[in-house]
């Protein structure tokens, strides 16, 4: 299915988004802040909103996948970082994950892998690619 995009309404998305190639934390922060804007409207967005939603986190995936370089390090430690650095705590990923608070925990401790579909969940929230979960 093909959604038929309004060019001036998008064009004013844009104007007023003014997205770019993400070099610093406060442009990815404010990136960020936008992207979740777009989200809250869930079903309510229009096509030229869904388009723009879909541009940012393009743009906040890449940065993000540059500048945090996770190296060698453990699903269940990245996954602590990424709640840490953005002053979240456990609780917070319940929704999104839709587990109890000992899975979680088993998660985060590395008692229990996170399973392929748990890290798409991840993934998407977090806007990263899903293999530094898995």
């Amino acid at each position: 299915m093909v959604l038929t995009i309004d060019e001036k309404r998008y064009g004013r998305l844009l104007a007023k988004a003014l997205p770019a190639v993400i070099r610093t934390e406060e442009e990815n922060e404010r990136t960020l802040a936008q992207i979740e804007r777009l989200m809250d409207k869930g079903g309510s967005r229009s096509p030229e909103e869904d388009r723009l939603l879909e541009l940012l986190s393009r743009l906040a995936a890449d940065f993000e996948a540059s500048a945090y370089d996770f190296g060698a390090a453990k699903p269940n430690e990245v996954l602590a970082y990424l709640l840490d650095s953005r002053g979240m705590k456990q609780v917070d990923l319940l929704p999104v994950l839709e587990c109890s608070k000992s899975g979680l925990s088993d998660m985060l401790t590395g008692r229990r892998e996170i399973a392929r579909g748990t890290a798409k969940k991840l993934a998407t929230f977090f806007r990263l690619p899903v293999d530094i979960f898995l």
